[in-house]
């Protein structure tokens, strides 16, 4: 391991406290409907409120840190979305609470695209997939780790109190993360030069790609599309693990707060793990086709395992059995995660953080179409089946969107060819 490495330390530490302060929304719904008298709907609101500005401020948060650095934007990410979070617990009504949830998601927008500035600037292309996939499991074991955990606070504390103690916690990593990280490999003092010359000469997968302004904008690059379309899919599916299968759980089959805690981990721990293995699988693909089209087959498998726990957890009759399914799903979409980022970062070069920005804003419309949909598809049939079967037929068009990405000079998008 090099000195390079280190830095996935930091983004996984910070990809862990982006779920975190995410994931108390959902764990709070009960005592937070119950107080300030919401509805469901309202609640698929506040949900929804948090994906839209998340979406909305993906470019421009992803510009600043193509432009600044990912040191200072992620600082001062992390200080926005802290105060915003410990701020959620002073709402006294819906459009208070609407309102705080919105800021939160404008501030943690730049969070992923970033990592993105970052993992271009530090780790050679043939390492970014385990790299991309490390940082999302980050996501998924901050929120599976903290879920029984919050459940406790929750308990305890109760959800007002809870949220300042979650604000606090992102401080801690603000100054860690100024102290000891710099922008390129090439700033920081205790990097060995041979370590460095090697992380330069592998940035890109192609000398094309050594000139910037051919890259950066996927509106320039009209192969990108099916790529940067894909995501609404990855995130529709996860976001209902991250949003509303909590409480969908604890209502379908009569859990207490602290059993649901620990049901709903189980499909974000599998949600780790299938960052894991699309890392590694993209890694694996790039190193032995030096292409980065190939990294479709890890997606295209992940998407249909995806459809296949979907479709299995509609027949489900237990909490068990749901939450077997319901991991399958989560496993199967983060699968797609890691070859997503993997792709933008490379087509970005030094505008990584715009690029991803726009592929992540897609993913973010995605969510938010997820907050409002359940709540909204429930209400209209008085069945979950339409919300799943919206998310397969979402699964299968992102299988197919990846197949529009192929090796030929024809179909492929500019700068991938084989060396």
């Amino acid at each position: 391991m090099g000195r390079r490495h280190f830095l996935l330390v930091g983004t996984f530490l910070l990809t862990m406290l982006l779920y975190v302060d995410r994931v108390v929304i959902s764990a709070a719904k009960e005592q937070i409907t119950g107080e300030l008298q919401l509805s469901d709907t309202q609640f698929g609101w506040v949900i929804a409120a948090f994906a839209l500005g998340y979406a909305l401020f993906q470019v421009p948060a992803g510009q600043l840190a193509d432009r600044f650095g990912p040191r200072r934007t992620l600082a001062a990410i992390v200080i926005l979305w802290s105060g915003f979070t410990a701020l959620t617990g002073a709402a006294w009504g819906f459009l208070s609470l609407l309102m705080f949830r919105f800021a939160f998601g404008a501030a943690e927008a730049g969070a992923m695209p970033a990592c993105a500035k970052a993992v271009y600037s530090w780790l050679p292309a043939a390492e970014r997939g385990i790299a991309n996939g490390i940082n999302l499991s980050g996501t998924r074991v901050g929120a599976a780790l903290a879920l029984p955990g919050l459940a406790w606070m929750l308990s305890s504390f109760g959800w007002r109190q809870t949220f300042v103690i979650m604000g606090a916690a992102g401080l801690l990593w603000v100054l860690a993360w100024y102290a000891l990280f710099r922008d390129r490999p090439e700033d920081h003092r205790g990097m060995p030069e041979a370590e460095i010359q090697k992380i330069i000469a592998g940035r890109t997968l192609s000398a094309a790609q050594a000139k910037p302004s051919r890259h950066g904008s996927g509106s320039h690059q009209g192969r990108l599309w099916p790529v940067v379309t894909q995501y609404f899919a990855s995130c529709f599916t996860f976001f209902f693990a991250l949003s509303w299968l909590f409480p969908y759980l604890q209502t379908t089959y009569g859990l207490t707060t602290v059993e649901t805690g620990f049901f709903t981990a189980v499909p974000l721990a599998a949600g780790a793990a299938g960052n894991w293995l699309g890392g590694v699988g993209s890694d694996f693909a790039v190193r032995r086709t030096g292409t980065a089209a190939s990294l479709r087959h890890v997606a295209i498998t992940g998407f249909i395992l995806a459809a296949i726990g979907l479709v299995g957890c509609l027949n489900a009759e237990t909490a068990i059995v749901a939450v077997v399914f319901l991991s399958i799903t989560v496993f199967g979409a983060d699968m797609t995660l890691p070859p997503s980022w993997a792709f933008c970062i490379d087509v970005g070069g030094e505008r990584a953080g715009a690029v991803t920005g726009q592929m992540n804003m897609v993913g973010a419309f995605g969510a938010f179409a997820t907050g409002l949909a359940f709540p909204y598809f429930y209400s209209a049939f008085n069945s979950v089946t339409p919300f799943f079967l919206t998310a397969v037929a979402l699964n299968l068009a992102g299988a197919m969107l990846w197949g529009f990405i192929r090796r030929s000079n024809r179909s492929e998008p500019e700068g991938f060819h084989r060396q």
